[in-house]
């Protein structure tokens, strides 16, 4: 794939994440296995909700592998999915499968005819909150779909008091926060919505917020501060966000009948594995015992074929990392579900065969 000089500034943005990323401790992760190791730069861009996991591989892979750089832009998935159908992204990450005209434009980008979708980080939709004095807050998904739909606007409305008996809620405005970029995010969301709550939620699903009303966000990040901020906020974003900002998360009430935190664990239960190919489904009306209902599971996509030559190496270095068992174990400390290993060895044969 030919390119220009990517991202400019946008580079130095993502570099600034990174550092600032760099403050929080990592996982404990042994050196990447020197048959990995690559030289050379890669700038990808798009789903913030994997940032964090990719600054633990980044900073993981650049410390192993000397010479080595890779530039990840937490832009959101829809500005991922056009640079890499604009040819300015070596691979980009997105929650949402590439749309049949998106497919045909980016695989155009690829001499060797075709782009594929690698699944590689699984993670909780949390349901992040700042409410003084309610450390526990249970939500069905009709009270959720409700709330975000604008029908629920104080935090004493029946519908939150009977999710959460003998709980002292204030008579005050529940402020909702949405991403206000074209976000795979709000697509898993507004996805677990319609299917768990159709009489609530009738606003369709999109990368693009549908909703009336809340306001609007940039990036996870910017949601993260935006609820942080924000006396009677609630909001949605990946687990990890909310970890590292430590806000509250809703327990959300599952099929099963259970109320159930965001968890590596939990997300992991609502994971099945269609077929022997690499598309992974979100089963959001699973009854397995503790499994958490809002899921996303963000791709890399890439060429299979037609990288540039000396692009190769680091491509299947980089990702062969994020898909080991290593790699995957560890962004699990961050509230990321390791690839279950039938699925995770899958992707690392697929990622072996890129050229």
């Amino acid at each position: 794939m030919l390119r220009g000089r990517r991202f400019g500034t946008a580079g130095s943005v993502a570099a600034l994440l990174l550092t600032v990323g760099a403050c929080t401790a990592d996982p404990v992760t042994g050196p990447v296995p020197r048959e990995l190791c690559a030289a050379g730069t890669l700038d990808a861009q798009g789903s913030s909700a994997q940032r964090n996991a990719m600054e633990i591989w980044t900073r993981a892979y650049q410390r192993s592998c000397p010479g080595s750089t890779i530039n990840y832009e937490p832009s959101g998935s829809g500005a991922g999915i056009k640079a890499l159908v604009a040819g300015t992204a070596d691979f980009a990450g997105s929650e949402s499968l590439l749309e049949p005209k998106e497919q045909e434009q980016a695989d155009a980008q690829c001499s060797g005819g075709r782009t594929i979708s690698l699944p590689m980080v699984i993670g909780p939709v949390a349901v992040a909150y700042r409410l003084s004095g309610v450390a526990e807050l249970r939500l069905t998904p009709a009270t959720v779909a409700r709330i975000f739909a604008g029908a629920i606007s104080t935090w004493d409305d029946p519908a939150v008091r009977a999710d959460n008996p003998g709980v002292d809620l204030p008579a005050a405005p529940i402020r909702s926060v949405h991403r206000s970029d074209d976000s795979g995010t709000t697509e898993t969301f507004t996805t677990y919505l319609g299917a768990a709550a159709p009489g609530d939620w009738t606003l369709g699903t999109d990368r693009t917020w549908p909703g009336p009303g809340g306001t609007g966000a940039e990036g996870s990040e910017r949601l993260t501060e935006a609820v942080a901020d924000t006396e009677g906020a609630i909001g949605y974003l990946e687990l990890s966000y909310a970890r590292r900002a430590g806000l509250p998360v809703a327990r959300i009430r599952n099929a099963a009948g259970e109320f159930v935190p965001p968890s590596a664990e939990g997300a992991g239960k609502a994971v099945t594995m269609p077929g022997n190919g690499l598309p992974v489904e979100v089963d959001s009306h699973t009854r397995v015992a503790g499994a958490y209902p809002i899921v996303l599971v963000t791709y890399e996509i890439l060429c299979e074929r037609g990288l540039a030559p000396d692009e190769v190496p680091l491509v299947r270095g980089f990702l062969g990392w994020t898909a080991s068992a290593e790699g995957q174990r560890a962004i699990t400390a961050l509230g990321y579900a390791a690839l279950p290993d039938v699925l995770r060895r899958r992707v690392a044969d697929q990622v072996a065969g890129i050229s």
